[in-house]
Order: C-alpha cells, then structure tokens, then sequence
C-alpha cells in the first residue's frame, strides 16, 4: 500500500508565496502609519478583533440560524451568533437582535424587506440634506422599489425641521419613516418622530449606524425604545469589524429575521460574528463609555477650531463623532479641498451644504469624524492642530512641509498598530 510522502500533504491547496499581495499589504500598512484619518464612517480595528476575523470560522457555512442550520458542524458557530445576540440585546437593551446583515446597507435593506413592499410610501432624510443612498437615492434599492419623499433641516440653523417632517407624514401617509442619516452631527430626536409615525400610523425605523455606539456609551439618547427596528453597524463608534445589525420589538423579530435569511442573505460569515461578539462585549465596558465621550469632545473642539479658520460648521456645531462645515469661504468646493488634504496625508470627505445650488460633484461640504483619530490616542490639543492642518492644506501653503506634519503627527500616535500574523492567536 503507497504511503503519503511529506510533498503529497502539503500539495493542492497550501499557502504559496505572493509577493504581489504582500507589497499591496505592506502598501497599507505603510499608508496607515503616516496618514491621519478623519473619515467620519472609518474606525481602527484592534488586533483582537483582526485575529476573530482572520480565524478558523473564517471558512465555515452555517446557513440559517442556531440550532436551524442548513449545514451541519455548526455547534461553536451556534455558541458564537448567540453569544453576539445575548450581548447585543443586552448592550442596547432590545427584545431581539440580529447579528448576521453582512453591512449597514444590508440591514437597512432587511428592514425595508421585513416591513414593505414594492411601491409603498416611505418618508426617509433628503439625501441632499444628509440621508444616506438607502433613503431613496434613484440608484439604490430604495428609490427603486419605493415611493420615497424626502425631509430636510432649517435653513437658517441647518437643523431637522420635525414640523415640516410631521407636515409631510400627515399628506404622505408612508408606511414607514426613516430617521438617521450620514451627516447630520446633532443627536435626533428619537421620541419626537415616534409622535410622528405613531399619529399617521407608520413604522418608524432607526439608522442609526453613524451613532449606535455613542447611544451604547450613553452620550447620546438611544433609537431603541422608540423605532420599531434600528439599523446599526459594529464599526464605526464600535470600533469593531465591519458588519451590519438589526435590533427590534419581539413582535417583528420573525419578519426581522427572515427578511435577512432566507431573503437576503445566504450563510452569514461566522468569524464577523465571532468579531462582532468581541466588540458588543467590550461596549460595555467603562474603558468603552470613556472612550466615546472623548470622541464626542474631540469633534467638538475640532469643529470650534475649523470655525476659527472660517470652516462654519453646518449645524453650528456636533453632539457626535462627526463634524460638517462649509467650505465655501475658502472659495473651493469639498471635493477640492479633500483631495488637498488626501495629498498631505489628512483622510476627510465631502459632503452636500443643504439649500446650496450646486452638483453634487461641486457641493462645498466637508465630513469629518473624530473616531480612528481618538482610537489613536489623539486629545483636543491634537484637534487644534489638525483644524489648522486642513486650513493649510486647503489653502495650498507650503505642501511638502505640510505633509512632513502630518507624517509627524501620525507617527507620535501609532494607536492599535500591533497587527495579527497568521496564525496568530485571538487570545493574544
């Protein structure tokens, strides 16, 4: 009988080298650690929460949900979804949760599926006022299925207007209101649309993916006991893996849980969930609550200091991680001035100023946010230093110094820089 030589086993699929992907990794790395990043939807991931995510349930199916899978060999991979549920319920303080939406969309498209149909009336945030794609962008699932009619804020303090909200519910009748948006930086008022949907007998569903972990923390008020479903994500304030969530009534939790499967979604990705758990988990934490309201402080000294260099901000300040100004005074437009910044070195985006007449390609906002910039150790002095960072920038003095002082910047806050190799284990 032939016996298996030491060539066979590891023949076939076995790692080979690829130098190709390594220069692209190192390319990354190397990018990280000598660029500031104050994109508002971006956080830093820890080594921990790289290892779960690079695991051995990296590979694994279990298509459905605990002890309802499709696939067998799914105990841990039970233990893990119903760990990150357990500790997602009780974070947010929700009747049900669900931990599988592969993105933030993706939970947001699992909402819709679970609560309209093609062509229904919805009342979501203008995307031109701050609302994101799948509030009714014509490019995206919601403008497409639905019949969306979009709310603003007042022009005169760049502020949700719950009259005009209230005024458009009550001609629309839509089936659901949407609340939350992607560059709105003042806490919503949760309870005043709940008034809202319950006097014209809507849904009322959250995105509350920019803000869910301040809500954790307790910085802001929470969307939980007031929207019939929230949409959220683990990155972002978390810090955690990229990755979607859901949490409802436990009146909708079988329509929750069937619009992601079978509706959506295939098998969810364990080794997300696995990460997700670990990030629920540490939301708990006092360490956690102390880091989001130093985020908080830090966007609203970031957002005084870009005042001071006639960077107004839209709202007249933040009550979040983010920070939107006008940059209109500099007499360029956002996306001049991030492609500015992105070549000194400072990550920024940008953004639409409400009632500005102008494509969306020349719109003269800028988003900021204050999340990897905290996670990397960074105070409110380090905010005074990156507003005047911008300014330069934007104004074209002096770029090869400039990018000489946000190398130095970044480099004197490395933050979680320690990255897993393979094989690694998560428990480091």
């Amino acid at each position: 009988m032939a016996t298996l030589t030491e060539e066979s086993r590891t023949a076939g699929l076995a790692d080979v080298p690829d130098p190709d992907l390594d220069v692209l990794v190192a390319a990354e790395d190397d990018r990280r650690a000598h660029q500031v990043n104050l994109l508002a939807g971006e956080n830093d991931a820890s080594p921990r929460v790289l290892a779960l995510l690079g695991s051995t349930f990296a590979d694994k199916y279990a298509e459905g949900y605990p002890e309802r899978r499709h696939h067998t060999g799914c105990g841990p991979s039970d233990g893990v979804e119903a760990l990150a549920v357990a500790r997602a319920k009780a974070l947010f303080g929700a009747q049900h949760a669900n931990v599988q939406p592969y993105s933030g969309s993706v939970a947001v498209l699992a909402a819709a599926a679970a609560l309209l149909r093609p062509g229904d009336a919805v009342l979501a945030m203008s995307l031109a006022h701050g609302g994101h794609l799948t509030h009714g962008s014509s490019a995206n699932f919601s403008g497409k299925w639905f019949s969306v009619s979009g709310y603003g804020v007042r022009e005169r303090d760049g502020l949700i207007d719950l009259d005009q909200v209230r005024d458009q519910a009550r001609a629309l009748r839509p089936k659901v209101i949407v609340a939350g948006a992607i560059s709105y930086p003042r806490a919503i008022d949760w309870e005043g649309f709940r008034r809202i949907a319950d006097e014209v007998g809507a849904y009322l569903v959250a995105d509350a993916a920019q803000t869910l972990g301040l809500s954790a923390a307790g910085v802001i008020t929470s969307p939980v006991p007031y929207a019939d479903i929230v949409c959220g994500v683990t990155h972002k304030v978390l810090g955690g893996p990229r990755g979607g969530l859901l949490l409802s009534s436990r009146e909708l939790a079988e329509r929750v849980d069937r619009a992601v499967f079978p509706f959506i979604q295939g098998g969810p990705m364990v080794n997300q969930m696995a990460a997700k758990a670990y990030t629920l988990g540490r939301a708990a934490t006092p360490a956690f609550a102390d880091y989001a309201h130093r985020t908080v402080r830090n966007a609203q000294r970031l957002a005084d200091a870009l005042d001071g260099y006639g960077l107004r901000p839209l709202t007249g300040g933040t009550d979040t991680h983010l920070v939107t100004v006008d940059a209109r005074a500099l007499g360029l437009t956002g996306r001049e001035v991030e492609r500015r910044c992105e070549g000194a070195g400072l990550l920024l985006g940008h953004c639409a100023v409400p009632y500005e007449e102008a494509a969306p390609t020349a719109a003269s906002g800028l988003r900021t946010g204050t999340l990897s910039v905290t996670t990397r150790g960074m105070g409110q002095p380090e905010m005074s230093e990156i507003a005047e960072l911008i300014h330069t920038a934007a104004t074209g003095v002096a770029p090869e110094a400039l990018t000489l002082r946000v190398r130095a910047l970044a480099v004197r806050f490395p933050g979680l820089s320690t990255k897993p190799q393979c094989g690694e284990s998560a428990s480091r």
